[in-house]
C-alpha cells in the first residue's frame, strides 16, 4: 500500500484528487456581478442580515509535485518555506472527533523525494503562507472591520476549520486564520481533519471505486486526444523532453506556475507556450470530470456540496450542535474547487490560481425572514444559473444543487455500484 501512496505524489497537481486511481496504474466570461467591498449587514438601510458564512479554499502557493523532465532545474532552497512571524499561531490538528491526528499517507509520500535544493514536493512556501494570510486579511475586512459579524479574537465555537490532512493545507488554514484574527486568539486552533479514505475535500478516488474506475479511464484519455496528443508532442520537442518521459500538460503546468510564481526561471521556450499549456490543462481536467455527466460531479463533490448545504440547514432551523458558529472554514485544493465550481455552473475555464475561494453567504431577510444566498468566486460576486439573482432565493440554491448534492449514504451506494463497470 505504500508504494501506491507513493505513486500518487509525484504525478502533477490533480494527485490529491485522482490519489488511488494514480496509485493503482502509476476563456470563457461567466455571469458575474462585481462585488462591492462590504457585506449586506453592513448597511442598516439593508434588507438583509449576514447568518453564515462558509469559505471553501485553495492552499497557496508550493514547490511543484514534480519537476519537468530534462529541462534546465530550478533551486528549491528550504529558506523559500521559513514560515513569516505574523503568520504563527497556536493550533492543534485533530481528526473530525477531536482526537489524534490521523496517518497521512499522501503527505508521506511527497517525502519520498526530494527536488533539487533540498526540498520535499507540494511543500507550502513562505510565498504561499503569505497568500493565504492576505485571505484571511480580505476575510477580516469583511466580516470584523466593515460588518462587525465575527468577534475580532478567535473562537472554536465560532469558527470550524477542517482541512485535508496534507501538510501544506493545514499550514494554509493557519495562515489564514492567522490573517484573519491578527494572530488574536485565547483557545488553541482546532484543525480537524480526516483519514484518506474518507475525505470529502476532494475528489476521493481512494475511498470511491466506481469514481476510481471511471476517473481511470478518463485520465487514460486525456492525454491521447487527438489535439492535445499532438500539441504534447509539439512542445516535448520544443523543450528537448525525451519521448520516454511520461509528461502532460498538468505536470508542466504544475512546474511552470510553481516557478513563476516565485521568480525562478523557466526555460524561454515556455514563453511563447504558456497560453496553449494553460488552455490544454484545463482541457485535460475537463475530460477527466466530465461534468455533463451528472454522475462524475456527484461522485467528485456531492458529499462536500451536501455537507455545505447541512450547514445552512443546521443554522436556520437551530439544530446545530454549535449553536453561534459563524464561520466554516475548508482548507482544500484546486482539484477540489474546479468540479464545485462546475457543479455550481460558473466554471470560467481558467485554472483555481493558489488561494482562490469560494464563499457561500447564508442571509436572512429582515422583514420577511426568507433566506436567501450569495456566492462568491475570489471576491466577485456569481449569478447561480437556477437563481433568480445573486441574492439566490434558498430554494432556487437548493434545487440549483440538487443535481449534485449526495448524502454520505447514496454516495457510499453510488460509489459501490460497479457492477458491468471494468478497470482501465
Amino acid at each position: 500500500m505504500r508504494n501506491l501512496w507513493t505513486k500518487a505524489g509525484v504525478l502533477g497537481s490533480v494527485s490529491v484528487a485522482f490519489g488511488s486511481m494514480l496509485w493503482s496504474q502509476k476563456k470563457t466570461e461567466p455571469d458575474q456581478v462585481t462585488s462591492g467591498c462590504t457585506s449586506a449587514s453592513t448597511n442598516p438601510d439593508s434588507p438583509y442580515d449576514l447568518k453564515l458564512v462558509q469559505v471553501l479554499f485553495r492552499h497557496g502557493a508550493r514547490t511543484p509535485l514534480k519537476s519537468i523532465p530534462d529541462v534546465m532545474e530550478v533551486h528549491w532552497v528550504p529558506t523559500l518555506l521559513e514560515p513569516p512571524a505574523h503568520t504563527k499561531i497556536n493550533y492543534v490538528v485533530t481528526d473530525l472527533q477531536g482526537g489524534p491526528q490521523p496517518p497521512a499517507p499522501v503527505e508521506e509520500s511527497y517525502r519520498t523525494n526530494i527536488l533539487t535544493g533540498g526540498t520535499f514536493p507540494g511543500q507550502l512556501t513562505a510565498v504561499g503562507m503569505q497568500q493565504l494570510y492576505e485571505l484571511g486579511k480580505r476575510l477580516r475586512r469583511r466580516y470584523i472591520e466593515e460588518n462587525p459579524f465575527l468577534r475580532p479574537t478567535f473562537s472554536p465555537t465560532e469558527v470550524y476549520v477542517r482541512s485535508t490532512n496534507i501538510l501544506r493545507t493545514i499550514e494554509s488554514a493557519k495562515c489564514l486564520v492567522a490573517g484573519l484574527f491578527q494572530q488574536n486568539q485565547k483557545d488553541t486552533v482546532p484543525i480537524l481533519t480526516t483519514e484518506a479514505e474518507s475525505e470529502i475535500l476532494y475528489p476521493n478516488y481512494h475511498g470511491c471505486k466506481l469514481l476510481r474506475i471511471l476517473g481511470g479511464h478518463r485520465w487514460a484519455e486525456s492525454s491521447t486526444l487527438p489535439d492535445i496528443a499532438a500539441d504534447l508532442q509539439r512542445i516535448q520537442n520544443a523543450l528537448g523532453i525525451g519521448a520516454h518521459q511520461r509528461v502532460d500538460f498538468i505536470l508542466i503546468r504544475d512546474d511552470m506556475v510553481a516557478r513563476e510564481t516565485h521568480g525562478l526561471p523557466c526555460p524561454p521556450v515556455l514563453d511563447t507556450w504558456r497560453n496553449m499549456v494553460e488552455q490544454r490543462a484545463v482541457d485535460m481536467i475537463c475530460h477527466i470530470y466530465e461534468p455533463s455527466k451528472r454522475e462524475n460531479l456527484q461522485l467528485c463533490v456531492g458529499p462536500l456540496l451536501h455537507t455545505m448545504m447541512l450547514n445552512i440547514e443546521e443554522k436556520l432551523q437551530g439544530t446545530s450542535s454549535e449553536p453561534n458558529r459563524k464561520l466554516f472554514l475548508y482548507s482544500a485544493h484546486d482539484t477540489t474547487l474546479m468540479p464545485c465550481l462546475m457543479a455550481l455552473g460558473i466554471f470560467d475555464m481558467r485554472w483555481p490560481p493558489y488561494a482562490a475561494d469560494i464563499t457561500l453567504e447564508l442571509h436572512e431577510h429582515r422583514k420577511t425572514k426568507e433566506a436567501f444566498v450569495k456566492v462568491s468566486y475570489i471576491g466577485q460576486d456569481q449569478l447561480i444559473p437556477g437563481c433568480s439573482g445573486v441574492y439566490c432565493p434558498l430554494q432556487e440554491f437548493k434545487q440549483a444543487l440538487s443535481a449534485y448534492s449526495l448524502t454520505s449514504e447514496l454516495y457510499q451506494s453510488l460509489c459501490n455500484s460497479t457492477e458491468g463497470v471494468t478497470e482501465p
